[in-house]
């Protein structure tokens, strides 16, 4: 993981003072690294009984549509509020400093359906832990999340107790 570990750039004082951000813009500038990404995301779930994958707005579409081509399997956009031109299901989440909602399509998942979740990020656990939540509103079952980058420090592995998690580089 040295190798992806290289092409994660800090970027000091982002999105404010104080805070380190993860940049992921050399990994998928990378044709190789981002190759080695995803195939290290999908790598534990070979062989499981995966239906679908689905991905957080917006750096988990990246990931997630490519985790979903390689596994011939749908992808399926969480979104901000907005953003999907039929009907939704959302959930409403708290975040450090105000509130969030995601969106997805009323019909994206089925009962029997098992759904890999991707991110580029886990952080505090807010937005994945909501996107299972939305998953799991429409009768699916969450299979796992993995994640490119996990923040140890901010314990949001902690919000995801129930489920499964699998990152690739960890802070």
């Amino acid at each position: 993981m040295h190798r992806l570990r290289s092409k994660i750039r800090d970027i000091p004082d982002f999105p404010k003072p104080g805070i380190v951000f993860k940049d992921i813009t050399p990994l998928v500038k990378d044709p190789a690294a981002l190759r080695l990404a995803v195939y290290q995301l999908l790598h534990p779930f070979l062989g499981r009984d995966i239906t679908a994958v689905a991905g957080m707005e917006a750096r988990g579409f990246i990931f997630g549509s490519l985790v979903a081509w390689e596994l011939g399997l749908p992808f399926v956009p969480l979104r901000k509020p907005g953003k999907l031109p039929y009907d939704v299901q959302h959930v409403a989440y708290d975040l450090e400093y105000g509130s969030a909602t995601l969106e997805v399509h009323s019909d994206a998942f089925g009962m029997n359906d098992r759904v890999l979740l991707i991110d580029d990020l886990l952080a505090t656990g807010g937005t994945a832990k909501a996107s299972c939540e939305l998953v799991e509103k429409l009768g699916a079952t969450v299979e796992a999340c993995a994640f490119v980058v996990e923040l140890d420090f901010l314990e949001g592995r902690d919000k995801l107790y129930d489920y499964e998690v699998h990152s690739l580089i960890r802070f």
